[in-house]
């Protein structure tokens, strides 16, 4: 599996993630580290189970989601997690901008676009203090477009506004990482930039 570069669960995935949900993070986290690909089993698994994280602690889930971000290829990772269903529990912000297009038609969704942001900002690290990675900068870049769906207008001649987007983008974002227990300078950090 290692040389294969697969992710697969020690016993069946249903069991060991049954045991402990954040597991699921986890696996998300793995893909985001180490670019490895789950199996079938375990990413059915993921599906079939997504609801069960919401026993897992708001500290808990903050925790893997921070270093699932700030890992090489979290790209690879919050698509897992859109894919299966955690997203919606965990951060149901980022799927949500998949049903929406940006004003100026550049770009497949908001969604893919806001990946792209993000791996931007990745590529930009190394001129920060620190040179990387950087949680508040790369949370920022996930966040920076989730006031979108909420201020969408079309206009008569067809065109797509998302006038405020960033103000309500920002009070969303205070609002998730509140719930997912983030202190309070990281949460005036990240809705700053957004």
């Amino acid at each position: 599996d290692l040389d294969a570069q697969v992710l697969r669960t020690p016993s069946p995935p249903e069991v060991s993630f049954g045991d402990d949900p954040l597991r699921m993070m986890r696996a998300a986290r793995f893909v985001a580290q180490l670019a490895f690909v789950p199996t079938p089993e375990v990413f059915a698994a993921m599906r079939d189970l997504a609801a069960s994280i919401e026993i897992v602690s708001a500290e808990r889930v903050r925790d893997e989601l921070v270093k699932l971000v700030c890992a090489p290829y979290p790209r690879l990772g919050l698509t897992l997690l859109v894919q299966t269903g955690l997203a919606e529990r965990v951060l149901p912000e980022l799927p949500a901008l998949a049903l929406e297009r940006d004003e100026h038609h550049r770009h497949k969704d908001v969604y893919e676009h806001t990946l792209t942001v993000l791996e931007q900002t990745m590529e930009l690290e190394h001129r920060l203090p620190g040179g990387g990675p950087d949680f508040v900068a790369r949370f920022a870049a996930l966040m920076h477009d989730v006031g979108k769906p909420r201020t969408r207008r079309f206009l008569g001649d067809g065109t797509v506004t998302f006038h405020h987007h960033d103000v309500v983008g920002a009070k969303l974002t205070r609002k998730r990482m509140k719930a997912l227990r983030f202190s309070n300078d990281q949460i005036d950090a990240v809705s700053a930039l957004v």
